[in-house]
């Protein structure tokens, strides 16, 4: 199998805001990739559903839980997306975080398991992608994996990602952008979607690595934090950062749009399609 193409930009949406109508939506405006968001069942069948209702885009699994699915069964859905549209599935996997699981522990030794099982079902090492956050995981995805799909950081962060992934592997970070010119009310949407990362610990222990202070991640998250994980403003400041994890290293960036519940994200990536052509 060859190292799977998936665009410049792509978009990140938990499965459950995913369906069809959208999924062709956004393969009009030329995005590569639709990462599925939000844990989705091993079964997959909300990638089935994608698929067969695109021609061209890259389904992408952003992230399948080790904790919650099994190996055989995630490879099993491998093995029928792959064969039914060959080249477009690509299969992300984590372990989360420790306060959603009450079974967390050895996380390093988990993945590495984890994909030792993958391995025996003949999953292709560059059919799947790693969440990585630390130089030990990012590591490991660039021997065990075909490459990272970091989540929530920075370009700072994806500079860090592909010193320690080297040349080769895909580096896929997710970037969440609010189109609003009003910083207040950018920041007020922006803590809504993300404030409670600030009480999980790896995603914290990340940020300090990134040199933010415990001011920063301290409640809902000082304004420097979220201006640094948040892109808001005008197309032009968004599109930017965008283009800064490309500059830094990364190969593609999938773009999660904030929006009030029930929002439709299509205008805003209407906007940035147009501002920074996703290929």
């Amino acid at each position: 199998m060859t190292k799977i193409e998936l665009g410049r930009l792509g978009i990140w949406r938990p499965w459950s805001e995913l369906d069809p109508d959208l999924a062709k939506d956004v393969e009009d405006l030329g995005y590569g990739t639709i990462w599925i968001g939000g844990s989705p069942r091993g079964d997959l069948k909300i990638a089935d559903r994608l698929l067969a209702a695109t021609d061209r885009i890259v389904i992408a699994t952003g992230i399948v839980n080790m904790w919650d699915t099994p190996a055989e069964e995630v490879a099993a859905s491998y093995h029928r997306l792959d064969q039914a549209y060959g080249g477009r599935f690509l299969l992300g996997a984590g372990i989360g975080h420790p306060e959603a699981t009450q079974e967390y522990r050895s996380p390093y030794e988990t993945i590495v398991r984890y994909l030792d099982r993958l391995d025996a079902a003949d999953v292709p090492v560059e059919g799947r992608v790693l969440a990585a956050l630390g130089p030990k995981v990012l590591r490991l995805s660039a021997e065990r994996a075909g490459g990272a799909h970091p989540y929530l950081t920075t370009p700072e962060h994806t500079r860090l990602a592909r010193e320690a992934l080297g040349e080769g592997p895909i580096l896929a970070p997710d970037q969440k952008v609010v189109l609003d010119t009003d910083p207040e009310r950018a920041r007020a949407l922006a803590r809504e979607k993300i404030g409670f990362y600030f009480k999980l610990r790896n995603y914290v222990s990340s940020w300090k690595r990134l040199g933010f202070t415990d001011d920063d991640v301290a409640g809902d998250g000082s304004d420097a934090i979220i201006d640094a994980l948040v892109a808001h403003g005008d197309p032009a400041a968004v599109t930017a950062r965008l283009a800064g994890h490309l500059d830094a290293g990364a190969d593609h960036v999938a773009v999660q749009v904030l929006t009030e519940r029930g929002g439709d994200p299509r205008p805003a990536l209407r906007t940035i399609a147009e501002t920074l052509p996703p290929r």
